[in-house]
C-alpha cells in the first residue's frame, strides 16, 4: 500500500509567503548570504540548489531566524521578522524545520517526539495532533516505537510529522533526504511532495542534487557564492540556462571551442543555429544524450575510443578529428560497439546550449 493510500486527510495549514529583501550574512571575513532577494508565494515548493559553501543552508537559517543578518529585511506574510529594527525569535515565527540528521530525541517513542512540538496544546489534544501528523505520513501503528527501531526512511517521516504537527505556514527542509539510500530516497521524497502538496504549506528545501530539485520543486533558486545564479522553473533553467555554469551544473556538457557568425554557430561538428547571439568567440555545449551513433560514412565521421554499460544506459567516448577531445555520448544499450569502430555521429539540435564567451 502506498504512503498516499495510508495516509489520512487532515485540516491544511494556512500557507504563508517568504520573502527575503537585500538579505546579507557573513561569518567571520566569509560572505555567506550577499544582498539575495527573493519572494517565496504562499503554498509554493522552492528547492535552494547549489554546491556546498554556496550560501543555501544559511539562507535557510537566517529564515528561520538562527541567524540574524547583518542587512537586509526577511518577511513573513508582510510581517517583518527580521530587519534593522527587528528580530523575531525561531518559536514566534510559525515555521517548522526537518533536519538532515532529523534530531530524534532517542529516549522518546515516536508519538512523544512528534509531540515534542506541542507542549502549548492541553495533553489530549496534543496526543491527538501528533496521531494525525503520524497518520498523515503512515506511521501512526509506529507511534509506541523507539527512533533506533525505524528504518532511516521511518525516522525521515517521523521528522517530517514532527515539523508538521503545529501546522507550520512554512516549512523548511535542509537536505533531509541526503542520508538515505538511492532506492528508498526516491521513494521517501515522494512520499513526502505527496505530503507538502495535501498539507498546502509553503516548503522551501536545501539540496545539493539537480534531479532532486527538478523532481521536486515547483521553482528552482540556484545559488552561487552566496548569490541567486538564477531562479525559475525547473524546466527553464535546464532548457534555457542563464550561463555556463548553470548549464554544467544540471547536466554533463561536451563542450566544444565555437565561432559565432551571422547567428550560426561553427564548430568541428559542423554548423547549428544560434540565434540572438552577438558574432564572436563562443562555446557549443551538446548534452551526452544529443548525440545519436549513425552508420559509418553517415554524418560526421567519429571512431569509438570507450564504450560501457550504465545499466539503464550505455557511456560512449567517441573521437572526431577536428576536435581535441572525444565527445560523450550516453544511448540505449547497444552491444555491436568496440574501441576503435568507425562510426557516424548524429547531433539533435535540441540538446545545444550555445554561450558566448565574454570579451569576444
Amino acid at each position: 500500500m502506498t504512503l498516499s493510500a495510508m495516509r489520512h486527510r487532515s485540516p491544511p495549514a494556512f500557507a504563508q509567503s517568504l520573502l527575503f529583501e537585500d538579505v546579507s550574512l557573513s561569518y567571520g571575513p566569509v560572505e555567506a548570504v550577499r544582498g539575495v532577494s527573493l519572494e517565496v508565494r504562499p503554498g509554493e515548493v522552492v528547492c535552494l540548489l547549489g554546491p556546498s559553501g554556496c550560501g543555501k543552508t544559511s539562507l535557510l537559517r537566517l529564515a528561520a531566524g538562527i541567524e540574524v543578518p547583518d542587512k537586509g529585511r526577511i518577511a513573513i506574510d508582510g510581517r517583518d521578522v527580521a530587519s534593522p529594527s527587528t528580530f523575531v525569535p525561531p518559536e514566534r515565527r510559525g515555521i517548522g524545520l526537518v533536519f538532515q540528521d532529523y534530531a530524534l530525541f532517542p529516549h522518546l517513542t515516536v508519538l512523544d517526539n512528534v509531540k515534542f512540538g506541542l507542549a502549548r496544546l492541553p495533553r489530549t489534544a496534543a496526543e491527538t495532533e501528533a496521531l494525525r501528523a503520524l497518520s498523515r505520513v503512515g506511521l501512526d501503528t509506529h507511534a509506541g516505537a523507539y527512533p533506533h527501531e525505524l528504518s532511516g526512511g521511518q525516522q525521515q517521516r517521523v521528522a517530517l510529522a514532527r515539523a508538521l504537527a503545529p501546522r507550520p505556514g512554512i516549512l523548511l527542509l535542509d537536505e533531509p533526504f541526503s542520508g538515505l539510500d538511492r532506492r528508498l530516497r526516491d521513494q521517501v521524497r515522494e512520499d513526502t511532495l505527496d505530503v507538502l502538496r495535501d498539507v498546502k504549506a509553503t516548503a522551501i528545501m536545501v539540496t545539493h542534487d539537480p534531479e532532486e530539485a527538478m523532481r521536486l520543486a515547483d521553482r528552482i533558486v540556484l545559488l552561487r557564492a552566496g548569490q541567486i545564479a538564477q531562479a525559475g522553473p525547473p524546466e527553464t533553467l535546464y532548457r534555457a540556462p542563464k550561463d555556463l555554469e548553470v548549464a554544467r551544473f544540471f547536466c554533463e556538457l561536451n563542450e566544444i571551442p565555437a565561432i559565432i557568425v551571422n547567428g550560426r554557430v561553427l564548430t568541428g561538428l559542423g554548423a547549428f543555429p544560434a540565434p540572438g547571439i552577438a558574432d564572436g568567440s563562443a562555446v557549443c555545449a551538446i548534452r551526452p544524450q544529443g548525440l545519436t551513433l549513425l552508420p559509418a560514412g553517415e554524418g560526421v565521421s567519429g571512431r569509438v575510443v570507450e564504450h560501457r554499460s550504465l545499466g539503464e544506459v550505455d557511456l560512449v567516448r567517441i573521437a572526431v578529428a577536428e576536435l581535441d577531445r572525444p565527445l560523450t555520448a550516453r544511448l540505449k544499450p547497444r552491444s555491436d560497439l568496440a574501441p576503435g569502430q568507425d562510426v557516424g555521429l548524429g547531433v539533435d539540435v535540441a540538446e545545444i546550449l550555445v554561450f558566448a564567451l565574454s570579451g569576444s
